[in-house]
């Protein structure tokens, strides 16, 4: 297991590319005054041991130094000891849509990215339950298994987008059943999906699975992410360019609360209609916490080990390599033929 002590000094990292920008900018600037002071190739004979490479060559040396020197201070640790845990929780899967309607900005700064910051923030306030994800559109996939690394649970959360899953469509039923069987097969405590949808076009037998899934004894909440009226769906090639019908006229994507009620209600769940001052994630969450949980085991590591040693060290040795590289041409590099720059 690896992670950073010090995570947010990873930010320094910026500075990188903004350093880029303004070498670029004033070798621009150089390259603009040289034209202006005469010949270009009388200048380079009376400047016969200027490189145009060598001052390229340190900066990239610089710029893996400082970034090596970053990942330093940031603290790398890795985990150097596993043990195992108990705890006492439920387990909870999270069925996301992302089909192109959640990119429809009735719900700001978009349906999915409200669901995917609402659901982060839940993560942190998660201590001993198991989460897991599951994402549809069209098809339904497993992007987390169920787990109680919470770490990881984030990492995988930014990584979804429409593009995730290569079919188009809202295959509730698809995804209800996959995070069904994706429980642990031997947890003894109480189960919930947490389904985040619109709910819009469902292509499959939505009731079907939800009423199979309760017979299991797993709640269904659902949370709907959009308002009744509805809003414009993007298509993601510029601002205010929206997806069209076959006879030209924009798709309104709008909530379709009714199939929500109906699947809350017969997964013996709560539903939540979203808004822009909140998801709704809290409102099931509470319902989540008051279920009956169930003691589990799991390997943790219990110590980490800080290797900053070894960012540094490779810092320091790209930062001599800078400084032993000087910006004009030497007899002595000519001579070995280091460098024929």
């Amino acid at each position: 297991m690896f992670q950073f002590s010090n995570p947010k000094l990873l930010y320094f990292l910026a500075v990188i590319p903004v350093v880029i920008i303004l070498y670029w900018l004033s070798a621009r600037r150089k390259r603009k005054l040289l034209k202006e002071f005469g010949d270009q190739s009388l200048i380079q004979e009376l400047m016969p041991d200027h490189s145009k490479s060598r001052p390229i060559i340190r900066l990239v040396l610089l710029l893996i130094a400082v970034a090596f020197f970053v990942l330093g201070i940031a603290g790398p640790e890795f985990g150097t000891k596993l043990q195992q845990k108990k705890h006492r929780g439920v387990e909870i899967i999270i069925a996301l849509d992302v089909s192109n309607s959640m990119l429809a900005e009735d719900i700001q700064p978009s349906r999915l990215e409200r669901a995917k910051q609402a659901i982060s923030k839940m993560v942190d306030n998660l201590q001993n339950d198991r989460i897991g994800l599951v994402m549809f559109a069209g098809e339904a996939y497993i992007q987390l298994p169920i787990t109680s690394d919470y770490i990881s649970a984030k990492m995988f959360l930014q990584t979804i987008n429409t593009n995730s899953v290569p079919v188009q469509g809202t295959a509730i039923g698809a995804a209800i059943n996959l995070a069904a069987r994706s429980f642990t097969a031997d947890f003894k405590g109480d189960k919930a999906i947490i389904l985040i949808t619109d709910g819009e076009n469902h292509e499959d037998d939505a009731l079907g699975a939800v009423k199979a899934a309760a017979e299991k004894g797993i709640v269904v909440h659902t949370i709907g992410v959009g308002l009744p009226q509805g809003a414009p769906v993007p298509d993601g090639t510029g601002t205010k360019n929206y997806l069209k019908d076959s006879q030209g006229n924009v798709v309104i994507s709008k909530l379709d609360e009714v199939m929500l009620n109906e699947i809350s209600g017969a997964g013996n769940g709560l539903y939540v209609r979203a808004n822009n001052t909140q998801l709704g994630l809290n409102t099931v969450f509470d319902k989540v916490k008051k279920m009956s949980k169930a003691e589990y085991e799991s390997k943790i590591y219990a110590e980490y080990e800080n290797q900053f040693q070894w960012p540094f060290g490779i810092a320091l040795f790209f930062l001599v390599l800078e400084m032993l590289i000087l910006d004009r041409k030497t007899r002595w590099s000519e001579k070995f033929h280091l460098f024929k720059v």
